[in-house]
């Protein structure tokens, strides 16, 4: 085989495999998640009166005290540089954060001194938006909510059953924690205020 036939073969291969792996397959594969896995293909995105409020995949933030809030970012929920801070455990930085963000979800959410506070709630995770928290996360929230939207009794323990509900179980019951997605949790909230 001489020089000018081995060129064309290679570009013969090279033009087959582009199609191949760069339109042929690309398109078969999406037209799969689309027919199997619509609701994922497209980004897991939620609704709420017919508007795309978010996707469940990504944290979003939420300040108001008449809603759950999620664990802090490193980079204010903002989806496009995605991390964490990259701060070590012997960071005096760290610690500050994780001293002030514990104080003011103790005073915020009404809760005691000595209270217990999950670390979730404490330090940024490592993409920045996370958008779970676990359901211990999301009861001690509880009490603000109820305060800021003035629920009595009954819808506090509606509240509690919708945490209840909405929390995703361990995978295969041992990987993982129970968590609870914010996004569908506020959204859900909403709801039951009506």
């Amino acid at each position: 085989m001489n020089a000018k036939e081995s060129i064309k073969n290679s570009v013969k291969i090279l033009l087959f495999f582009t199609l191949l792996t760069g339109l042929i397959y690309p398109v078969i594969i999406s037209g799969i998640g689309q027919m199997l896995f619509s609701i994922k293909a497209n980004g897991s995105m939620l609704t709420k009166n017919d508007q795309i409020v978010g996707s469940r995949l990504i944290g979003q933030k939420f300040t108001s005290k008449r809603y759950f809030w999620p664990r802090p970012s490193a980079i204010d929920y903002n989806p496009m540089p995605s991390g964490g801070s990259n701060l070590a455990l012997t960071s005096k930085v760290l610690v500050q954060q994780y001293n002030d963000n514990k104080a003011a979800f103790i005073k915020d959410n009404l809760l005691k001194d000595t209270a217990s506070v999950p670390s979730d709630v404490l330090f940024a995770s490592a993409s920045g938006v996370d958008p779970d928290i676990s359901k211990e996360a999301a009861v001690l929230q509880v009490k603000r909510i109820c305060e800021a939207r003035k629920f009595n009794a009954e819808k506090k323990q509606v509240l509690l059953n919708l945490i209840d509900k909405q929390t995703e179980k361990r995978q295969l019951g041992f990987l993982g924690e129970e968590v609870v997605n914010v996004l569908v949790l506020n959204i859900k909230l909403d709801e039951i205020s009506k």
